[in-house]
């Protein structure tokens, strides 16, 4: 495991474009922590790293948002919203290990179990802007994360 801490949105954008390049096609990444505790501001840092221009959004209503570059799909889910029964009634196995894709799931610990790899992301809220966030892996042979 891995733990940082960030004082701002700034950095939380700078820590997720740093974890992007952990990232290639087929992975997984869960997003776990509060209201308010960074996700959706570390996935803009992830897009960012990916070279993703467009504006993100969080995918609370619309349940999951679809960024590309060149051949690389980048699927944005919240499950915030919704039980495990509805989560697979939804269709997620369809965004899951995509041959050209990568998954991102904001309150993704609600399907881990289901998940046989993935790289996981937590945040604790510490302060009105400081956070720590914690970065695991699972079900990797080889250690998967490197942030310098």
């Amino acid at each position: 495991m891995i733990k940082k801490y960030s004082l701002s949105a700034i950095e939380t954008v700078a820590l997720g474009e740093n974890f992007s390049g952990n990232l290639k096609a087929r992975d997984v990444v869960v997003l776990e922590g509060a209201l308010g505790g960074g996700k959706t501001t570390f996935i803009k840092g992830i897009l960012q790293g990916l070279k993703v221009k467009c504006r993100v959004l969080s995918p609370t209503f619309t349940l999951v948002r679809h960024y590309t570059n060149n051949n690389l799909h980048i699927y944005h889910i919240d499950l915030y919203r919704l039980n495990e029964n509805e989560i697979f009634d939804f269709g997620i196995e369809d965004f899951l290990y995509a041959r050209n894709g990568i998954t991102l799931i904001e309150w993704g610990e609600k399907i881990e179990h289901c998940l046989s790899t993935y790289l996981k992301v937590v945040f604790s809220i510490l302060g009105e802007e400081r956070r720590e966030i914690k970065f695991s892996s699972k079900g990797y042979k080889e250690n998967k994360l490197s942030l310098g």
